[in-house]
């Protein structure tokens, strides 16, 4: 029998064993210096490229989905689907890789949505369809516009919303705000659009008198022509000045009513008819087609979009940063609310989780404090947690990840297993030395080697679990991609640790004792942790005399999946408490902006009076009426549609709602008690929804199938027979069909 070798061995013999076994372990452990360096490098670069990545809410994600938008001025609904919608969904319909072709055809705007099979390339099927599109442009209606092409894009979501209102007339606040506030921000970096919604632009309007240009003789193309003709500026060539050379314009636009007035249509001999004998000229305003109102005051509203791929958080503090510049030039009188700020959600929930993932990091190091029994073995593995969780974000940063939900997610997930390495081997470097009495390098180096096959076999499968995330295909993949890269790579670096840094620290660190109290108790743990493993000895042994009710107890569980599984609910992503919802409506057709204006301030008084534990649920609300897409013209759009934003007091943190300090009631009672105010309006189609980040356009609704058929009267009375059916379905709220009733025809 070979004597036990002795506890301190010299100082050549660590040395000589340092060269066997594993590697880089024992390098590591004869190179404390190289250990630590290549391990701070890791961190120091994850640490620089956590400053410089984006915050998102969700990942950067490329949907093949492209509208096409076109319209037609005062053209009816059946005008633009037969000479409009027809022509274009035929002529794109040719376009390869097309998965589903839809369209929505309203007054005056006919909208194609075309979704591509996820493989197809989204900017070579935007051209593809750009250039099918280009083909039949003449064969269009005259005086249709050009059709406009849109990729779709997460980004062109709106993420900021303002509302500018002042005790002034409504023309007077639109021009300072598209000049000293609209125009600015539209500089601010990464900033997409700025859209104007319920502004009043100053226009000249003529109203004509038919009874006097009969009288005379004329016709109303006789105006229109002479409008056309002679409000113009064109060039007017160039001349040579000595040694200058000029410029010359000709200055046709009109500027003033007078100018107007004076405008000669024709002549009648020698006397001129001017534009004064037969019409009546004002300055006045564009006909407005869309209304702002924040809290039932009338307002100008500025929808803020991003470019894509862009930081929204860096955006919306741009803007913010921007405002602060523009109050000395903003007039006194004039109050900018900030309404809808994506950016307050994003910084919330990042908050959230990373509060989750100090105190999961916390419990972690008691949890090995508990066990090991050992402050100095407890920091040693608390060590392995930050560093491969810093590590990762340079490989967030390499793939072009953001920090959003996904990513967030996974490390925290990842926070309970990069830890799972370190403390295997630092366990066995900890019971090597109690147990055999070796020094803390001989320990380190042996107990290492003995581990790694069993760590490397673990670690490995959970690699191998997480890392087919990244290569999911659908749209499930596009989103759960970056979490399992994430959490692979983390788990990765986490290896790296344990057979570096941990062998490492503890060799320097770790002390032997030759108290054989305290060494069985660090071997074997305390009081409790020998009752537990006493215990686990005894369920051990009556689980081996038996095996079959174990087996059977296991099956059962097996079983069990299939059952629970079913009373599971699904979902594609949680529904999140964002403090903020809306309310889609569309009043009786026919409707004028006045008459809609009036129904959206009912209702919005109706909300206001919502109250939950004697607090007013919502604080402010935002009613838009008519087109807010800036994607048809200034007279055109829908001025039944409407959408009323509603803000809830924030949503504190745990600690916040333990104390009091928030509001304890959840988003979805006050939704519900609005669709109760909803309900006394019977004849305003309406539908009260979250405000979601990845839709592709219309109402987000969690279930929608189409009705195809050659009749639309028979369709429309099939759709109402499954909207009664489903609205008395408790478990369904909003039911609702797309096909509007058709607009009253003079």
């Amino acid at each position: 029998m070979s004597p036990e070798p002795p506890a301190h061995p010299p100082a050549s013999e660590v040395s000589a064993q340092a060269t066997r076994g594993l590697g880089i372990a024992d390098l590591c452990i004869s190179r404390p210096v190289f250990a630590t360096m290549i391990n701070l490098f890791f961190v120091v670069l994850g640490w620089f490229s956590f400053r410089s990545i984006g915050v998102d809410q969700f990942p950067n994600v490329e949907l093949p989905i492209v509208t096409v938008t076109t319209t037609l001025r005062g053209a009816s609904p059946e005008e633009m689907e037969t000479s409009v919608t027809k022509p274009l969904e035929e002529i794109i319909n040719t376009v390869q890789g097309i998965d589903e072709l839809s369209s929505t055809t309203i007054e005056g705007v006919s909208r194609i949505t075309i979704q591509f099979f996820l493989e197809r390339n989204r900017d070579i099927a935007a051209q593809d369809v750009r250039d099918k599109v280009n083909t039949i442009l003449s064969q269009l209606p005259q005086g249709t516009d050009t059709p406009i092409i849109d990729k779709f894009d997460l980004d062109a979501v709106p993420v900021m919303s303002l509302s500018v209102s002042a005790p002034r007339d409504l023309k007077e606040i639109t021009y300072i705000v598209d000049r000293q506030i609209k125009q600015i921000l539209e500089t601010v970096p990464d900033v997409g659009a700025v859209i104007m919604i319920g502004g009043r632009t100053r226009a000249v309007q003529v109203a004509v008198d038919i009874d006097k240009l009969r009288a005379r003789g004329l016709t109303i193309e006789d105006v229109r022509t002479a409008l056309l003709q002679q409000n113009l500026e064109v060039p007017a060539g160039r001349v040579d000045q000595g040694t200058r050379e000029l410029v010359v314009r000709t200055l046709g636009r009109m500027g003033s009513v007078r100018d107007f007035n004076d405008l000669i249509i024709a002549a009648v001999g020698t006397q001129p008819i001017r534009l004064s004998d037969v019409a009546a000229v004002t300055d006045s305003v564009e006909e407005p087609r869309s209304l702002s109102r924040l809290n039932e005051v009338n307002a100008v509203t500025l929808v803020v979009r991003k470019q894509s791929g862009s930081n929204t958080v860096k955006v919306i503090d741009g803007v913010k940063g921007k405002l602060k510049e523009l109050e000395p030039i903003i007039p006194r009188d004039f109050k900018v609310n900030i309404i809808r700020d994506q950016s307050r959600f994003i910084k919330r929930s990042l908050h959230e989780v990373s509060s989750h993932l100090l105190m999961g990091a916390v419990l972690v190091a008691l949890t090995v404090f508990f066990f090991l029994h050992d402050w100095r073995g407890t920091v040693i593995a608390s060590i392995a947690i930050p560093a491969p969780l810093v590590a990762t974000f340079a490989l967030m940063r390499a793939m072009n990840y953001t920090l959003n939900n996904f990513t967030m997610l996974g490390m925290v997930f990842a926070v309970g297993i990069v830890i799972d390495d370190a403390i295997v081997v630092l366990e066995n470097i900890h019971h090597t030395m109690e147990e055999k009495g070796w020094s803390a390098v001989r320990a380190a180096s042996y107990a290492t080697r003995e581990i790694a096959l069993a760590v490397m076999a673990t670690t490995l499968s959970l690699v191998v679990i997480f890392l087919p995330l990244a290569f999911m295909k659908g749209r499930t993949g596009m989103f759960f991609s970056s979490y399992g890269v994430t959490v692979a790579f983390a788990i990765l670096v986490s290896l790296f640790v344990s057979f570096t840094l941990t062998p490492m620290l503890a060799s320097r660190f770790l002390r032997h004792t030759d108290d054989e109290k305290i060494r069985a108790k660090k071997a074997h743990g305390g009081v409790l942790l020998r009752w537990l493993s006493g215990h686990y000895i005894a369920v051990l042994r009556w689980s081996l005399r038996h095996r079959r009710i174990i087996v059977c107890g296991a099956g059962a569980c097996v079983l069990s999946l299939f059952v629970l599984g079913k009373l599971t609910k699904f979902t594609f992503l949680p529904q999140d408490d964002a403090s903020e919802f809306e309310i889609a409506l569309q009043t009786p057709e026919g409707s004028t902006l006045q008459r809609s204006a009036d129904i959206c301030a009912e209702i919005d008084q109706r909300l206001k009076a919502v109250r939950i534990d004697g607090q007013q649920a919502i604080t402010d609300t935002l009613a838009t009426i008519g087109e807010t897409s800036g994607r048809v013209g200034k007279a055109e759009g829908d001025v039944t549609l409407a959408t009323i934003y509603c803000r809830l007091p924030d949503l504190g943190g745990f600690w916040s709602t333990l104390f009091g300090r928030t509001r304890r009631w959840p988003q979805f009672q006050v939704m519900s008690l609005a669709r109760r105010a909803l309900a006394d309006y019977p004849d305003v189609r309406s539908s009260v929804q979250l405000i979601s980040n990845i839709s592709t356009g219309g109402r987000n609704s969690d279930l929608s199938f189409n009705l195809l058929g050659p009749d639309l009267d028979k369709l429309s009375e099939y759709a109402d027979g499954i909207i009664r059916r489903l609205s008395s379905d408790k478990g369904v709220v909003d039911v609702d069909t797309t096909l509007s009733n058709r607009k009253p025809e003079l």
